[in-house]
């Protein structure tokens, strides 16, 4: 194959995998409709493990086997799957889909500073440092806390909490599962597995309410369940061995954007200009904490063109494990994108 068709096949992969991950809160949006929070985060992982089961032993895997593993498993379900997924539903309950896709681009600033108070992030250059404030200064303008009333409050507190609920889990994976042996289909299909017995843990205490399962919000559970959570972790990994970790980061930057469009055209959400100019510091923001990349990533790149068009696929490659699915997601969220710098020339010497 030659590069300019393995390059359209990769800005193809991005592009649907940006439309997947930011149409999530949108999705989100429409199940909340007819379903409490927990009752959407219990579909979603319930869905989303069984589908990702099913690609497991199709493709010859087996999920993980020991103790050792599994606990990590189950600390990464919660705090990658089970929380975000959780506190994007309740959020939500209060604030626009968009809003949440914009807020959910903080997960790389959260990373940044978790490295900061571990003592992981050292010698972090002025630009970065620079980069990072001006994030957190976005999102403030974003809140508004200076207001008496607005469309943010204690939903997108709950935002917030999830993107830095996937800052703490890639940073756990990334030292407890990356890099063990273990398939990525086998560790995605387990983590979900253990996320959905977490969130039914907790369907007693807020995910008993009856419900309207009008066709609508079928079709969007199902949507958000198989196609935003499962497939789209799969994506995931397949840009991150085919083109490196660095083209998948593109994403992170496409998301917010996308989320934004599918509120104003699909649900008439509407954005001030204060939150508008928010986003537009956030992403600056996030684009200067990442500006190492470049350099740090450069020797790598040479072993990543000799395997980008390998036929091996991402189960394959036990070193794509630390994103867990969400990225999204929220998704997601949860995202090569986010991932901590300190991770990045790993996974792409890896991919």
């Amino acid at each position: 194959m030659n590069s300019g068709t393995r390059s359209l096949r990769g800005g193809v992969r991005v592009a649907v995998l940006a439309l997947l991950w930011g149409s999530t809160f949108l999705w989100i949006e429409l199940a909340l409709r007819g379903l409490s929070p927990l009752q959407v985060t219990f579909v979603r992982c319930l869905l989303g493990a069984l589908v990702l089961t099913v690609a497991c032993y199709a493709s010859g895997r087996r999920m993980p086997r020991g103790r050792t593993v599994w606990r990590h498993i189950v600390v990464a379900a919660f705090f990658c799957n089970a929380l975000p997924f959780a506190l994007f539903s309740l959020g939500q309950q209060t604030v626009d889909s968009g809003l949440a896709g914009v807020l959910n681009a903080t997960t790389p600033l959260w990373s940044i500073a978790l490295g900061l108070a571990l003592g992981s992030e050292r010698g972090l250059r002025p630009v970065r440092l620079t980069g990072l404030l001006l994030g957190f200064a976005g999102t403030i303008l974003i809140l508004a806390p200076w207001q008496s009333a607005g469309a943010t409050g204690w939903g997108a507190l709950a935002i917030l909490g999830a993107a830095a609920s996937y800052a703490v889990a890639f940073t756990y994976m990334g030292r407890t599962l990356v890099r063990r042996g273990t398939p990525t289909i086998s560790l995605s299909a387990a983590q979900l597995v253990a996320a959905s017995g977490l969130t039914a843990v907790a369907l007693p205490v807020g995910g008993l309410e009856s419900i309207d399962p009008g066709p609508a919000v079928v079709v969007a559970a199902l949507v958000l369940s198989v196609f935003c959570t499962a497939i789209t972790f799969h994506l995931t990994y397949r840009i991150i061995n085919d083109e490196g970790a660095t083209n998948a980061a593109v994403v992170g930057y496409l998301l917010p954007v996308v989320s934004v469009l599918l509120g104003a055209v699909v649900l008439g959400e509407g954005l001030s200009v204060r939150v508008v100019l928010g986003m537009a510091v956030v992403l600056v923001g996030v684009g200067m904490t990442r500006r190492k990349d470049a350099t740090a990533t450069a020797p790598a790149r040479t072993g990543e063109a000799a395997t980008a068009g390998s036929p091996a696929s991402a189960e394959e490659t036990p070193a794509k494990d630390a994103p867990g699915t969400d990225l999204p997601s929220g998704p997601a969220s949860g995202l090569p994108s986010d991932l901590p710098p300190t991770r990045r020339p790993e996974l792409e010497r890896a991919g």
